[in-house]
């Protein structure tokens, strides 16, 4: 079996505690990093003892006559994902680019129209489309037992303060740039990536951050004929269940999480229709009532279809700063999905006109919602 030979730009958390993290592990079998990319010379040095046989460079031109590269990871700061991404792509380098894609939807077209036009794959890292949770949920709901869906209510909320890099604006930073690609990303697939959606509202907000980014998020999107989206990110959520996607449908409610589902909804005919009355209702002894019935409903719940044999051992034990020991499975469903499309040509696992379409919702976001520029 061909082995993707893979290049990565930085060795944050991004590069080093995710892509990085997955390289190393033993579940991976397709992938072998031969560059490593970072300013940082421990961060070099460290690179060279986690990835054994790698070279390491300062400066990401050291990739430009490599022929023997087969996909650039791009784990560089947000705001140089487009730069970088273009540099790359101009130069005949495959790139898959961390969240978000670019600042603006124009960034992310040309990326889309440089790439087609130099003969290479641009792709951004969005795994939460192929999580356990959402492939399954998408099951449920297609199974029609809620019926058809009315709205969807995406939570990916929590209870911190972040004071970093991700928190000032000029740096393609805040809360709806950074987390909020998962669930926008959710959120256009419920409505099947409508090109004639709408953000029928939004407002940002910022409390606990030290930076002049947003850590407060709602966004409501719906399309002609498909269900409303409600989406929240917020960091001032001390009572939250994070990670938490709750659908209503025509026939009752799935609440999924990262761990599991539970199901409750009715059956058509168990429950006969009850025909209108006009009058006001009373009991019998003539007091005023109110509808009131129990309903034959049907409750499920149960866990995610997670491969069950994946070990995810990693080859380097965990360390200071790094989370080598785990990793989501939803990284290695993305990583399985984007071998085949390097190797054997297939679609790509998130298609990158669905990325920008994300990049366009929250592009109209802060559009909706300017914030005093501080820093």
């Amino acid at each position: 079996m061909k082995k993707v030979r893979v290049a990565i730009i930085g060795q944050g958390r991004s590069g080093r505690d995710i892509h990085g993290q997955f390289f190393r592990c033993t579940a991976n079998t397709k992938y072998e990093v031969a560059v490593v990319i970072e300013k940082d010379e421990y961060r070099r040095e460290k690179a060279l003892k986690e990835y054994p046989g790698c070279e390491v460079f300062a400066d990401y031109s050291a990739l430009y006559d490599r022929k023997d590269i087969d996909v650039v990871v791009n784990a560089s700061y947000s705001q140089m994902h487009y730069s970088i991404s273009k540099d790359l792509l101009e130069h005949g380098l495959n790139v898959l680019v961390e969240k978000p894609m670019g600042r603006t939807y124009y960034e992310c077209l040309d990326l889309i129209k440089t790439a087609k036009d130099n003969g290479v794959i641009i792709a951004a890292f969005q795994q939460t489309f192929v999580n356990p949770f959402n492939l399954g949920l998408k099951e449920i709901v297609a199974s029609g037992k809620i019926g058809t869906p009315l709205q969807y209510s995406i939570n990916f909320n929590g209870f911190a303060r972040r004071w970093d890099w991700q928190t000032v604006q000029r740096n393609a930073a805040g809360g709806i740039y950074n987390t909020g690609p998962h669930p926008i990303g959710l959120a256009l697939d419920y409505l099947d990536f409508a090109e004639d959606f709408e953000v029928a509202f939004s407002k940002l907000g910022l409390g606990l951050t030290s930076g002049d980014s947003d850590d407060y998020a709602k966004v409501i999107l719906t399309a002609p004929g498909k269900p409303v989206v409600d989406v929240e990110v917020s960091s001032m959520d001390a009572f939250s269940n994070p990670y938490t996607v709750k659908v209503m449908g025509t026939r009752g409610t799935l609440l999924a999480t990262r761990a599991g589902y539970k199901l409750k909804y009715i059956v058509d005919g168990e429950n006969p229709e009850r025909p209108v009355i006009f009058e006001s209702l009373s009991h019998e002894n003539g007091c005023p009532a109110y509808c009131s019935e129990k309903l034959v409903a049907h409750e499920e719940e149960g866990e995610w279809k997670v491969e069950s044999n994946l070990d995810t051992t990693a080859h380097t034990k965990k360390e200071e700063g790094g989370t080598l020991d785990k990793f989501d499975p939803a990284t290695k469903n993305f990583y399985d999905l984007f071998y085949e499309s390097i190797v054997n040509g297939a679609p790509l696992p998130v298609a990158a006109e669905h990325s920008a379409m994300v990049i366009a919702v929250i592009e109209a976001v802060h559009a909706q919602n300017p914030l005093p520029v501080k820093y």
